[in-house]
């Protein structure tokens, strides 16, 4: 039996809109109610059994949308969240796309291009692992554009990000809060497991010299962009478990509050019951007596 966390991690982790956010004020330790991973199994185990149900009546409705954005540092446990949390979706009704650097083609286009065909349709879930919020992020940092520029950006952001939810679209957006010390010892670790070091990247560590400014850029953009209908949530991610449990609880909790149900049958149900009798009694006389089968 499971015990409820105490601790409601959509109220304790929600950028409040319009909010100087200060990242250093979060503690990336922070572990909630539960000391280890084996304790705070039982809670995830039930928090992605309400994942698969909530996406299942989704899916069944038709009425709903869900977009998920998972934004962090390098190795701050997209892929993680991705593989741990989500993977109790269904496959036939979700999609994860991973935003990487612009191609040409879409450098002339509006940065938003490339990222409105990938959300969700009615009855799915999308999961962008990374997101148009690097428009605001990685090009502020490296400044391929000005101020002026990156808030006109969040004006854009946070229109479009209406027009979705208008349009029956679920939004919920996190931002992976790892501290600067966990993220070299996770290098660290693929440096040493043949199976991630295909991972490393000269940028993973010229990147971490400019670790103030994207602090800087992040709390901008998560204040700037955090709405009633498309909030961000800053999770405390060093340890893995707890990103885990944090994530998957404020989905299915948010999924929850949708009041889904499965929608009636368009058949009548009684003509199906009496043809499936039928069916039955047919093939049962069709069959071969047991003297015959000798």
């Amino acid at each position: 039996m499971t015990s409820k966390p105490t601790v409601d991690y959509r109220k304790r982790f929600l950028v409040e809109p319009a909010a100087k956010l200060q990242l250093a004020s979060i503690d990336p330790d922070f572990k909630g109610a539960h000391e280890t991973h084996q304790q705070a199994q039982p809670d995830l185990d039930l928090y992605c059994a309400k994942l698969m149900r909530q996406q299942a009546l989704m899916y069944a409705q038709r009425k709903h949308a869900l977009l998920i954005v998972l934004q962090a540092l390098d190795s701050g446990g997209k892929d993680g969240t991705v593989n741990h949390v989500f993977a109790a979706f269904n496959a036939q009704g979700a999609t994860v796309t991973g935003f990487k650097q612009p191609t040409p083609l879409e450098l002339a286009h509006d940065f938003l291009w490339r990222v409105h065909p990938h959300v969700p349709a009615k009855g799915w879930v999308a999961i962008f692992n990374r997101s148009h919020y690097e428009d605001v992020l990685v090009t502020r940092v490296h400044k391929l554009i000005d101020r002026s520029t990156c808030i006109q950006r969040y004006e854009r952001i946070r229109d479009f990000e209406a027009e979705l939810f208008e349009s029956g679209t679920t939004i919920v957006k996190f931002f992976l809060h790892i501290s600067k010390q966990e993220q070299l010892e996770r290098f660290e670790k693929r440096l040493d497991d043949a199976s991630h070091r295909w991972k490393i990247s000269e940028a993973d560590y010229s990147e971490r010299e400019l670790w103030g400014d994207y602090m800087a850029a992040y709390e901008d953009a998560l204040g700037a962009t955090s709405t009633p209908h498309a909030p961000w949530y800053v999770i405390p991610a060093n340890h893995k478990w707890f990103r885990n449990l944090a994530v998957s609880q404020i989905v299915a909790d948010t999924l929850e509050d949708l009041g889904m149900t499965f929608p009636q049958p368009t058949v009548d149900l009684a003509d199906i019951r009496r043809k499936y009798h039928a069916a039955v009694l047919q093939e049962q006389q069709q069959q071969p007596s047991p003297s015959r089968r000798k």
